[in-house]
């Protein structure tokens, strides 16, 4: 979810299924490989909503970047399994996409579970620390390093996945493509090793602030009754997601101020876990996804489906210039 500086278009995305997704100024692009080796790009055009006046507003336009995030999301996910399904007799695989009310009704269920088990959970089993003699102050403390717990130990654990660990590997190949881009070096996959894998601006950064800004919002809350303390959670999600993005935008901004990368030190340290040293094929996969929605901002034309060559010197052939 890396963002580029206030100089230039505004770049970032996320790892899919064999693939990358990375948004632009205004529209998205995903670009995947196929079981046959070639690269599909595909855009994903913004719903106008995402690019009002509301993403330009203090506070509120972190809400609106965490919605269009998870909607995008779903569509580049729903494009690269498609993509990656095996093709018979040559025929390509019947294209699927995801009608309103069935990303509507996967966006709810994957909140509903990151709400659940990052801060339900931690609510109740921080109960029991209230029968040692914990204070408010100190139980609030303790819900926050259960919170921590759960948010590293389920990102380790997925990590051990085999699958997981090649998506990692496309996570990281995005963070490498941005940062070639946000520096003016060749979109090529050499280009891209000038640089690490991990980014300032990338979801799982998002992600641990919210965690850590979260603990400092609920210390203020009473615990009891049960209502407030569990509704305090809830209410306050919206908020905390807010401010976590304004933060994370200023460090973006701000990345070489040596006060700003100490900061920045736990995302980067935690991002071992999130990403991996890309092959040379998912860096093409990222050099075809940001160079296509270079075009888009540039006012040329994407064709929706086009098959790019795994060449590496045809991959990298589109100017790089903002």
């Amino acid at each position: 979810m890396a963002e580029s500086p206030p100089k230039g278009a505004l770049y970032g995305g996320q790892a899919v299924i064999e693939g990358v997704m990375i948004r632009g100024a205004s529209d998205a692009v995903v670009a995947v490989r196929k079981p046959g080796g070639e690269i599909m790009v595909q855009t994903l055009p913004q719903s106008k909503l995402w690019l009002s006046r509301w993403r330009r507003i203090l506070f509120l336009r972190g809400i609106a970047v965490l919605a269009e995030t998870l909607t995008l999301g779903m569509k580049a996910l729903a494009v690269s399994a498609n993509a990656a399904l095996p093709q018979e007799d040559g025929e390509p695989a019947e294209e699927q996409t995801l009608g309103g009310l069935a990303l509507g009704g996967m966006i709810a269920l994957s909140l509903t579970l990151a709400i659940v088990i990052f801060f339900i959970i931690p609510l109740f089993l921080s109960r029991g620390l209230e029968s040692f003699g914990w204070n408010n102050w100190t139980a609030n403390a303790g819900e926050g390093g259960i919170r921590i717990l759960l948010f590293l130990g389920y990102i380790w654990l997925i990590g051990r996945m085999s699958d997981i660990q090649r998506l990692y590997g496309y996570h990281g190949a995005e963070h490498m493509a941005v940062h070639a881009h946000e520096n003016g070096d060749p979109l090529t996959p050499e280009g891209l090793r000038l640089h690490p894998t991990a980014h300032s601006r990338c979801g799982t950064a998002f992600l641990l602030t919210v965690v850590l800004v979260s603990i400092i919002a609920f210390m203020f809350f009473p615990r009891d009754p049960l209502w407030i303390h569990f509704a305090s959670r809830i209410v306050l999600i919206p908020v905390v997601a807010a401010v976590s993005y304004e933060i994370i935008r200023f460090n973006g901004r701000h990345a070489d101020w040596w006060w700003i990368k100490v900061v920045a030190w736990p995302s980067l340290l935690l991002q071992n876990l999130t990403t991996k040293q890309p092959d040379d094929g998912q860096c093409e996969v990222a050099i075809a996804s940001i160079q296509a929605a270079i075009a888009l901002n540039n006012g040329e034309a994407v064709s929706t489906g086009t098959p790019v060559p795994s060449d590496p010197e045809q991959a990298s052939g589109a100017s790089t210039a903002e």
